[in-house]
C-alpha cells in the first residue's frame, strides 16, 4: 500500500490533478447552515491576516486513476467549499475573477491531455445533479426559486438551505473585502493531501489519523506561563487556585478556546483574535508580568471572569434576582454567542466578589464552580442593579436586531468591544456606541420579521417565545421539546382545508411567522396531519404549550384562514417590536404597520439577500411586463411550452392553469428535474434566471 501526504493550498486542489468523486458508500451532506456559516466566519477572520494560511484539516483520497480519486475523509469540507465558490462567483462582476473562480469547481477540459469537461467533484448518484445544476453551473437563482417539496433529499435540502446562508453572509460584504476574501479562500487556505492506491488502507488512515493524543488547552498553556512568574513559595498555591477556578469550565478545548477569546476582547477590546496563545500572552498577560503582579490576574481577573462565565451557561442556578436571571435565560436562546463579553463584564462589575474562592455563585450544591457549602461561603454582593438590569437589556434588544439583520459576527464582535470600551468609561446607556440601534436597522429587522423567514428553527423559536412574552407580560417557562410548528402542513394534500386556497396564498404563508406556533408537540406527528382542526387540536394537547397565550389562542379560533394568519402575523410583529423597542423611527413612524416592500424600500443600504423573487417583484422593478411571453423550447423532445405574465404576478400556461413561482410552472409541464433557468423571454432570449439575478443585484 503506496501513501503520500502533501500540504496544498486550495487552489492546488481544486485543479486538473484532483478529479474528485463521492463513493455511494459514504454519508450524505450533511452540514447544516451553522457549520458553513462558521467556516465563513472564521476564514473571513483569518483572513484579516493574509499571511497565515488557515489549516482546513486533512482529505483522505484513493487513488482510482491518473488523476480520478474517490473521497474517503472530506466529503463535508469539499462540498461546503465548492458551495462558497460558487457563491462568490454569482457575486462577482468582474469577467476574469469570474472565470477563475468558474475553473476552481468545473473542469473547462483539455482534449489534448485526455480530460474531459466536468465538474471537478463528484457527488453520490441520488444528489449529483442537483449539485451539479444549481451550485457547480451556477443556477442559483434556480435554487433560491425552489420550495421544500421541490427537494428530494435531506442532502438537497442542506445543499440549498447552505448556498442561501452562504449567499447571505458574502452577499453582506463589500466588493472589495469580498475579492480579498476569495484570493485568501484560494491561497491561504491549505489541506493535506493522504492519498493511497487501497481502499482498507485509506480506512485504517482514517481511523489512525482520528485516534489522536489529548493536546494541550489553552487553560495549560496559559497556566505554564503564568505560574512560572510566581514567587516559588506561592508558586504551588497558585497552581491549584489556578485549577479551582478553571476546573469548572471543564476540558473541551473549543469551550476553553472560546472563554480566553472573550476575556481577551473584554481587556483588549479587539474584535478579532486569529492567534490566540501569541495574542493573549502580548495584549492580557504581558501587562500583569511586566508589573510583577500575575497573582493579580490569576484574582482579579481569570477568577471572576471564569465565574461569570458559568453563570452565563447555568443562570437558572446562579444567585441572582430572578429579573436578572430571567434576562440571562433569554440571551442564552441565541445560538450566536458574540454577547456574552458584555454580559460577563456587566456581572463582573456589578458583583464585588464575583472573583472571591469562596462566593456563593450557585444556590444548588455540585461539582461545578462553587456549589458546595461550607462555614466560610460568602453570598454575593451586587451593587447597582438597575445599571445591571438596564445594561443586560439593551444587549439582548442589540442581539435581537443583529440576529434578525444576519450581522456577520466580526460586526458583532466589534459591537460587542465598542460597548465594553465605552462601559469601561462610564457612559450612559445612550452614549455607549455598541447598543445604538439605527433607523435602518429597525426597518431592516422589521423587513425580514414581516418576510419569509429565512432563519435557522432556534430563531424562529426565539421569536415566537419573545412575542408570547411580550404578550403575557412575563417570562415563561420553557419545555424542553419546545418547537416552531406551521399551521399550513407544508405539503397540501386535496383533502386538506388549506386545499382551497390559492397556490400563491400558500407560497406567501409557508414561511412567515403568522403561519408559526410554539408547541411541545412532536413535529413528526403533526406534520401528516392534513386539517386545521387536527393540526390545532395536536399543538394544543400538552399543557405545556397551552403556556403561550399565542398558542392558546388557536383554541378560539374555528376555522383558519389568510386572515386568520394576517392578524397573527400582525400582531406578533408589534409584540416583537415593542419588546426590542424597534417599533417607532426618528419621525415616529409606526413602522410595525408598515408591509415588507416599503420598509425594504427605506431601508436604503440593505445588501442583496438569498429570498425568493416573486415575479410580482420582478413586474414592479420593471424588469418583466405582464402580458409577455415566456418560451421553453425542448427541441429533442418536441416540446415548446409557453407562459404568459399576468399581472397578477403569475404565470399563465396555454391551458389556463396559473403558477406562483417559474419552477412551479416548468415542474407541472417538464418534470421534477426542471427549474426557473428553462425559460427565456421570446422578446430576446433573456434567461429568466438572470432577469431575476439582476433584480437581486440591482442597486438600491
Amino acid at each position: 500500500m503506496a501513501i503520500s501526504a502533501t500540504e496544498k493550498p486550495l487552489g492546488k486542489v481544486f485543479t486538473s490533478d484532483y478529479q474528485l468523486t463521492i463513493p455511494s458508500f459514504q454519508r450524505a451532506y450533511t452540514w447544516q447552515a451553522e457549520n458553513i456559516e462558521q467556516l465563513v466566519n472564521d476564514l473571513q477572520d483569518a483572513c484579516a491576516d493574509p499571511d497565515t494560511p488557515y489549516f482546513l484539516g486533512s482529505l483522505i483520497l484513493v487513488k482510482d486513476g491518473p488523476t480520478q480519486y474517490q473521497v474517503i475523509d472530506g466529503q463535508q469540507r469539499l462540498i461546503s467549499l465548492s458551495i462558497i465558490v460558487s457563491v462568490l462567483r454569482e457575486l462577482e462582476d468582474d469577467p476574469d475573477l469570474i472565470d477563475s473562480l468558474n475553473d476552481l469547481i468545473l473542469e473547462p477540459g483539455d482534449k489534448l491531455r485526455g480530460i474531459k469537461a466536468e465538474p471537478r467533484l463528484t457527488l453520490r448518484e441520488r444528489d449529483t445533479g442537483f449539485f451539479r445544476m444549481y451550485v457547480q453551473e451556477g443556477d442559483l437563482e434556480g435554487l433560491f426559486d425552489l420550495r421544500d417539496n421541490d427537494i428530494a433529499s435531506h442532502a438537497q435540502r442542506n445543499i440549498a438551505v447552505n448556498t442561501r446562508r452562504t449567499f447571505d453572509l458574502l452577499a453582506a460584504m463589500d466588493a472589495k473585502d469580498r475579492r480579498r476574501f476569495a484570493s485568501y479562500l484560494v491561497n491561504g487556505v491549505t489541506l493535506v493531501i493522504v492519498t493511497t492506491d487501497d481502499l482498507a488502507g485509506a480506512h485504517r488512515i482514517f481511523d489512525v489519523m482520528n485516534m489522536r493524543g489529548v493536546p494541550l488547552t489553552a487553560s495549560d498553556v496559559f497556566k505554564a506561563k503564568t505560574i512560572a512568574e510566581i514567587s516559588p513559595a506561592a508558586r504551588n498555591a497558585y497552581a491549584t487556585r489556578w485549577d479551582d477556578i478553571m476546573d469548572p469550565l471543564g476540558d473541551d478545548s473549543h469551550t476553553l478556546e472560546e472563554f480566553f477569546s472573550d476575556l481577551h476582547l473584554i481587556v483588549s477590546h479587539k474584535a478579532v483574535c486569529t492567534q490566540l496563545l501569541e495574542e493573549f500572552r502580548k495584549d492580557v498577560l504581558k501587562p500583569y508580568v511586566k508589573k510583577q503582579n500575575v497573582i493579580s490576574f490569576i484574582d482579579d481577573l481569570l477568577a471572576p471572569y471564569a465565574n461569570a462565565w458559568l453563570i452565563l451557561n447555568r443562570p437558572t442556578d446562579a444567585n441572582l434576582p430572578d429579573d436578572i436571571v430571567a434576562m440571562l435565560v433569554s440571551l442564552a436562546d441565541y445560538q450566536t454567542t458574540d454577547w456574552k463579553p458584555v454580559a460577563m463584564w456587566a456581572l463582573v462589575n456589578s458583583i464585588r466578589n464575583l472573583g472571591s474562592a469562596n462566593a456563593q455563585v450557585f444556590s444548588t450544591p455540585g461539582n461545578i464552580g462553587n456549589g458546595t457549602t461550607n462555614a466560610h461561603d460568602e453570598r454575593l454582593q451586587l451593587h447597582d442593579i438597575d445599571r445591571l438590569h438596564d445594561v443586560l437589556a439593551a444587549l439582548e434588544r442589540v442581539t435581537g436586531v443583529d440576529s434578525l439583520n444576519r450581522q456577520s459576527p466580526l460586526a458583532r464582535r466589534t459591537r460587542a468591544a465598542s460597548a465594553i470600551r465605552d462601559l469601561n468609561k462610564g457612559h450612559t446607556l445612550q452614549q455607549i456606541r455598541g447598543f445604538l440601534i439605527t433607523d435602518e436597522d429597525r426597518r431592516s429587522a422589521l423587513a425580514h420579521l414581516r418576510g419569509e423567514l429565512q432563519t435557522s428553527p432556534a430563531m424562529k423559536k426565539l421569536l415566537l417565545i419573545r412575542a408570547n412574552e411580550q404578550k403575557a407580560g412575563y417570562r415563561i417557562t420553557r419545555p424542553r421539546s419546545l418547537k416552531a410548528l406551521p399551521i399550513m402542513p407544508e405539503q397540501v394534500s386535496a383533502k386538506s382545508d388549506f386545499a382551497a386556497w390559492p397556490e400563491s396564498v400558500h407560497d406567501h404563508w409557508a414561511n412567515r411567522i403568522g403561519n408559526l406556533v410554539l408547541s411541545q408537540a412532536n413535529e413528526t406527528q403533526v406534520a401528516p396531519l392534513a386539517t386545521y382542526a387536527q393540526r390545532r387540536d395536536r399543538m394544543l394537547l400538552s399543557a405545556s404549550s397551552r403556556r403561550f397565550p399565542l398558542t392558546a389562542e388557536l383554541a378560539n379560533i374555528a376555522e383558519c384562514t389568510p386572515q386568520t394568519l394576517q392578524y397573527r402575523q400582525d400582531e406578533m410583529v408589534r409584540l416583537i417590536a415593542d419588546h426590542w423597542n424597534i417599533r417607532y423611527d426618528a419621525d415616529d413612524t409606526d413602522l410595525s404597520t408598515l408591509n415588507e416592500e416599503t420598509l425594504n424600500v427605506k431601508a436604503t443600504a440593505s445588501s442583496p439577500t438569498s429570498k425568493r423573487v416573486s415575479i410580482a417583484q420582478v413586474l414592479e422593478a420593471g424588469l418583466l411586463i405582464a402580458g409577455e411571453t415566456l418560451v421553453w423550447e425542448r427541441p429533442r423532445k418536441g416540446e415548446r411550452w409557453v407562459a404568459t405574465v399576468t399581472s397578477e404576478g403569475k404565470l399563465r400556461m396555454d391551458d389556463g392553469r396559473e403558477y406562483a413561482t417559474p419552477t412551479a410552472a416548468a415542474r407541472a409541464v417538464g418534470g421534477s428535474s426542471a427549474g426557473l433557468t428553462v425559460w427565456k423571454r421570446t422578446s430576446n432570449g433573456q434567461k429568466l434566471s438572470d432577469v431575476w439575478k439582476a433584480y437581486r443585484l440591482r442597486k438600491h
